[in-house]
Order: C-alpha cells, then structure tokens, then sequence
C-alpha cells in the first residue's frame, strides 16, 4: 500500500522552531483557518489509530509501531558498528532539546553494544538550505553507513532526502514528513488530528453547549499545528462549543495578555491550546482576574504538569511523543541486523489524564520545567542528571 507522506505531519514543538518567521499580528483570531486544513480522510485515519492496537511491549513504546507494510532490510544485513550521519532541524527549544539529549544516550547504549561507532551530527538552525548543504556533504564526504533526517520543512527538503536515498544506504525520517516514500523507515506519532481528537472531545466531555473556548495557537501554515486546531475546531462546531482562536507567537507575555482581555470581556469556560509551552501564563490570567479556572488542556511539558497539580483544575496533557527520538537509532541497530521495520512507523500517542499525572510528576521529579514527561528515558544511562544539566551537544 502506498504511504501518504505529503500528508504526515510535523511535530508540534519543532513547530516553535518557525516563530521568527510569524508576523506581528499574532493576536488577530483566525477561525476559518482550520477548515482549510480539514482533510476528512486523515481525520478519519487518525481517529482510528487512537484505538489501534499496538505491536510490541508497552513498557518500551519506542519500539511500538502499527501493524502495517513492513520494509525487508535483509540487504542491509552486515556485521560490525556502523557510523550514523544526523541530519538535525535544531535543538532550538526545549522539546528538541528534551529528545535530543535522549538520543545521545540511546547512542552511549548502542555504540557500548557495539552496534554504531559513532553518530555525527549537523544542526541546521532551523534553516532549510542549511540542511540541504548537511545533507548533502553527509552523502559526499560524510563517510555515512545510514542517514538519519529530521527535516526542517517538508517540501524544501525532500529532494536532499532522495539523493540520500539514492546513495542505496538506509536512510531514516522522522519527527516531520517528507514528500517521497524512498525512506526505509518515517518514524512519527500517531499525528495532529489525533491530538485535536483527544483534546477536543476533553472539553466537550467536561463543559456544556454553548460554553466559551479560547483557543491559543503558536503560529499559522505548519501542518500538525493546522491540523490539531481544524480537527478541534470542527468538534467544537458539531458540540455547540463557542470558540475564539489567536494566533500567540508562543510568547507568554501575549498569551497573558489574550487572556486577560478575553476575561474583562466575560467569562471562559475552557482553554485550548495546540502546544503547552505558555501554558502556565495562560492560568495565572485567570488567578490575577479572580477568576474561576477553567478546563484546559496544555501539553506534557513539567510546567503545565506541576501548575495543574498545584491548581486543582480539570485538565489534560496531549502528548506529541518525545520518546520518538530514541527510535531512529534502534531502528538504524534493526537494519543492520537485517530485521525487518515498519515502512511507516506510527508510535503511540496517548495524553496524561489527572489520574496518571501524580506518577509522572514523580517519575519526573526535579527535572525542569522545560523537561518533557514522556521522554521516554528513565532507563538510559545518565539518568536523571543529563536532563537536568540540559547540556545539549
């Protein structure tokens, strides 16, 4: 079967990576946008999966994947550590950075297993000509044995990733689509229309017709964001929700500020958002208003997990899986072994509810607020200390 990779999305936190290319009108709502996005097919698939069961052991969601078209690597099958060729987007915020620094120490367990020798790693600063340039020195000096690719954007990067493809190495996608099917394995969670599911049928499930959601978005034109909000939006349409969307910049200083105008205007009942980071800006709008808190859902990120549970109020924390970056580098072991991988393979992406959120507030302790409770890295050496120094490189 064909895999649709012009529609896969890009992660939500590499999303806060294009910021600087938002304009300064980021407050004005946009509420028809979601409907240019809304692709019923996908929406359908997403919502599927959300219920799909997953191969593998839950206890390493990592290696989970959907039961789907698997990718023969028997011609890859050879003995020895091989060098891995990274081709990064940027570690320019913290869910990059969360998983990046999980990666490394999925590396010290491969390379000690003697599976990989070493992993060399260009970050491209968010900018795609950069990483055509990485990419394409990877494939004529790097050496490389595979390639591993999180691309910066989709369509700019496609064509680097098939000459990588056509060098007849392994070459492993992940965290965002690209426009070709020629990789050996694209990684990704579940996608956008599974977040925008999730979190729209949490607020409908916990407020009444006609209630108001102010709805807080990052940025516009970047798929999983998009499609998190047309998914959302259009649940809220069907379920009588009233709903203003604004564009915020990530900025939490705006965030404050939409919500506290919101406020004067009249009361909220729920608060939506398409990616946690400025979530506990949005909640203190509400106590400097003396204003009941509302239904909220926000992201796994230690920040909204910590002032959830200081605040008592009824709440839900979608995940866009960070454990995902440990899987490239098993999966690149797997080639090797001449094991067979999933073509696409679809990681879990299951949300903290407040009966989980006391286990991963604990699993998670001391860790900063920029840390991501599902990193998925507990058993990785280094642990907890690596992610505390935050010391990425």
């Amino acid at each position: 079967m064909k895999r649709h990779a012009t529609r896969r999305v890009f992660a939500a936190a590499a999303a806060l990576t294009l910021l600087a290319a938002c304009g300064s009108d980021t407050d004005d709502a946009s509420s028809d946008d979601g409907q240019e996005w809304y692709v019923q097919a996908d929406f359908d698939e997403q919502n599927e999966q959300r219920d799909a069961t997953f191969e593998g052991d839950p206890a390493t969601p990592w290696l989970q994947y959907i039961d789907g078209e698997m990718t023969d690597t028997a011609a890859f099958a050879s003995a020895g550590a091989k060098k891995v060729c990274f081709a990064n987007a940027s570690v320019s915020n913290p869910w990059r950075q969360t998983g990046f620094l999980t990666m490394q120490q999925q590396l010290v367990v491969l390379q000690e297993q003697g599976a990989i020798s070493e992993m060399e790693t260009r970050d491209a600063q968010d900018d795609d000509n950069t990483q055509i340039a990485d990419i394409d020195y990877f494939i004529s000096e790097g050496n490389c044995d595979a390639f591993i690719i999180s691309p910066n954007s989709t369509a700019a990067i496609t064509p680097a990733v098939e000459r990588a493809c056509e060098t007849g190495k392994p070459v492993v996608v992940f965290d965002r689509g690209v426009e070709t099917d020629c990789a050996t394995t694209f990684i990704h969670p579940i996608g956008g229309y599974a977040w925008g599911i999730d979190t729209a049928e949490f607020l409908v499930d916990n407020l009444e017709e006609g209630d108001k959601v102010i709805a807080l978005r990052i940025l516009p034109g970047v798929d999983v964001l998009e499609t998190r909000w047309a998914a959302a939006e259009k649940i809220f349409e069907d379920n009588g929700i009233e709903t203003e969307d604004h564009f915020t910049g990530g900025d939490p200083a705006e965030i404050k500020k939409i919500m506290s105008d919101a406020l004067v205007q009249g009361d909220v009942d729920g608060v939506w958002m398409d990616a946690g980071d400025g979530a506990v800006a949005a909640i203190e709008a509400f106590e400097d208003a003396g204003a009941d808190y509302p239904v909220m859902t926000g992201e796994d990120e230690m920040s909204f997990l910590r002032k959830w549970e200081e605040t008592g109020l009824t709440g839900l924390a979608p995940v866009y899986s960070n454990f995902q970056w440990r899987t490239p580098l098993l999966a690149v072991q797997m080639i090797f072994a001449g094991q067979p991988v999933p073509a696409e393979w679809v990681l879990p992406q299951t949300p903290i509810t407040e009966d989980q959120r006391a286990e991963f507030l604990e699993a998670n302790e001391g860790l900063p607020d920029g840390h991501y409770a599902k990193f998925g890295g507990e058993d990785l050496p280094g642990f907890p200390q690596v992610w505390i120094d935050r010391k990425v490189g």
